[in-house]
């Protein structure tokens, strides 16, 4: 382990040197910040111990700067002149501790002793984060819930067969991911081929599909290759294939039959060798009964399906993903973040009807906004942390002894007051308004669920009804 000491008086640099020495440190000495600079770019150091006052500058501005290179070095600020203020400064820059002179040794080397332990420990957490992500992880899926693991079981059995797949799920629960997953996992040679069918008008979605002839339509100045055809000997994925119409529906049908396909504008037919992977966030057989999907074409994708689970119904995986785009966008601003207990408590109790993107959205808005290192509730968007007070209703069981519904809804009814008074100020009739309701039927709620103070109530009650009885 390397040790930096930092301090303009040589006596001291001495004894601190044969100090550590003799507990197997390497140490490094510098007078001042130029030299404790040059020191560092030499070699960073595990742990600096630092001089407040040094004679070219504030060690303050040495901690910022290795802070802000290297988060994991630990940093013990030394000083003569102690002040509850310099001591709350240096912490708060990032310093592991504060100590005044003169001090005892023996308590400077605790200290240390205490940075080499975190240090391991936070290596350690950072072990046990990557073996659990590689455990729980298929290429770049992650999950250790049952579901998921099943998943995972019919990738690695099909991914090598030539059988099309409709993969099915909500939005946000990543199929395009359980796609590229079965394709890389192919040994296939061509491409991997994604569009959202969805995304483009039906005579555009053809053209991109199939290609063009030169002069096929307005705009067409040149010939151009369909996805079918770049996506030869390789993968076509036809994510919201739902949401198409049935006269491209039976296109698609022709092409998954005859294996070829025809260009727009175009008579010659070319072969192609291509899978045929499908999504969608609808229930095609609900589909079919209302003549929107084609039941010859359903068949035809349906070969082998895949149902993912929303969010909500694999709750267990909830901690490793979060523990993921922590680690994610963390490393994307160059720091080493960790969640508290009490907003992971949180993410696990709110139904993320967005699912995973929605989860991912969060954490990367929490990792961006929270300045410390410990991302905390009040980094959480209010929708989630109101949502976590709130039951996912489809949860619930109804118990075998009954329950009174009418203390359920008055406990979220109490929620959405509250959040609705704390949205108005306090105004009454303002709150109403944000939840619909009638100034007399609001008021009458908020005295029987006592949400205001009498004074306040006394207040707000007389002018609010001056208001309505001018």
């Amino acid at each position: 382990m390397d040790l930096l000491i930092v301090d303009d008086e040589a006596s001291l640099r001495d004894f601190l040197s044969i100090v550590f020495e003799r507990e197997s440190w390497t140490v490094e000495t510098a007078a001042t910040l130029a030299e404790a600079r040059k020191a560092i770019r030499k070699n960073e150091p595990d742990v600096v111990l630092c001089d407040l006052m040094l004679p070219d500058g504030s060690g303050l501005d040495l901690l910022r700067e290795i802070k802000e290179q290297n988060p994991s070095v630990g940093v013990i600020m030394l000083t003569a002149h102690t002040s509850t203020r310099s001591a709350v400064e240096a912490l708060k820059a990032g310093a592991f501790d504060y100590i005044a002179k003169p001090f005892d040794i023996d308590e400077l080397k605790f200290i240390v002793r205490k940075i080499v332990q975190h240090r391991e420990l936070e290596d350690e957490n950072l072990h046990l984060r990557v073996e659990l992500e590689e455990k729980f992880t298929f290429s770049n899926i992650i999950g250790k819930s049952r579901k998921m693991q099943e998943i995972f079981s019919i990738i690695g059995r099909i991914a090598k067969t030539n059988s099309t797949v409709l993969i099915s799920g909500e939005s946000g629960t990543g199929k395009e991911l359980i796609a590229r997953a079965i394709h890389y996992n192919s040994g296939r040679r061509g491409k991997f081929v994604s569009i959202n069918c969805g995304a483009l008008p039906e005579t555009l979605l053809e053209s991109e599909l199939f290609g063009h002839e030169r002069g096929a339509f307005t705009g067409a100045i040149r010939e151009k290759r369909g996805l079918f055809m770049e996506a030869e000997r390789g993968t076509i994925f036809l994510d919201e294939i739902g949401e198409t119409s049935t006269a491209m529906q039976i296109k698609l049908l022709r092409v998954l039959q005859e294996r070829a396909v025809r260009k727009v504008g175009g008579t010659e037919e070319f072969p192609i060798e291509v899978r045929v992977l499908a999504a969608t966030n609808r229930d095609l057989t609900d589909s079919i009964q209302k003549g929107t999907f084609r039941e010859d074409l359903f068949y035809r994708i349906n070969v082998i399906p895949i149902e993912l689970p929303s969010l909500r119904q694999r709750k267990e995986d909830i901690p490793i993903l979060a523990e993921h785009f922590i680690a994610k966008f963390s490393g994307n601003q160059g720091t080493r973040k960790r969640i508290s207990a009490d907003a992971m408590r949180a993410l696990e109790k709110y139904s993320w009807p967005g699912n995973v993107r929605e989860l991912e959205n969060v954490i990367e808005r929490m990792t961006a906004l929270e300045e410390s290192d410990v991302l905390s509730t009040r980094s959480l968007p209010e929708v989630v942390l109101l949502g976590t007070a709130v039951p996912d209703v489809m949860s619930l069981e109804l118990p075998a002894d009954g329950i009174s519904l009418e203390e359920h809804l008055e406990g979220i009814g109490k929620i959405f007051m509250l959040k609705a008074l704390e949205r108005s100020g306090g105004v009454q009739t303002q709150a109403a308004e944000f939840l619909k309701m009638s100034f007399r039927s609001f008021r009458y709620y908020a005295k029987k669920y006592d949400l205001i103070s009498r004074d306040v109530k006394n207040e707000h009650t007389k002018n609010e009804e001056e208001e309505l009885n001018p």
